[in-house]
């Protein structure tokens, strides 16, 4: 059981490690950002956030809406 757990650690250590290398050892490390509005080639395109997509189409006004 102990040499389990042993190989475990000794396989996700050095990977966790790998990822996070630049948020890790760089004085201003932080994530990347991946989200969909965050691509400068999507945006491009007019390709957005569906929930940022769907609350624009909530807000506008339908003309079979009676107020």
């Amino acid at each position: 059981m102990i040499k389990l757990f042993l190989v475990i650690l000794a396989i996700l250590l050095p990977a966790i490690l790998l990822m996070g290398f630049k948020v890790f050892f760089t004085k201003k490390g932080k994530f990347p950002h991946t989200h969909v509005e965050g691509n400068p080639g999507l945006r491009k395109h007019g390709i957005g956030c569906v929930k940022s997509q769907d609350r624009v189409a909530r807000n506008k006004k339908n003309i079979f809406e009676i107020e």
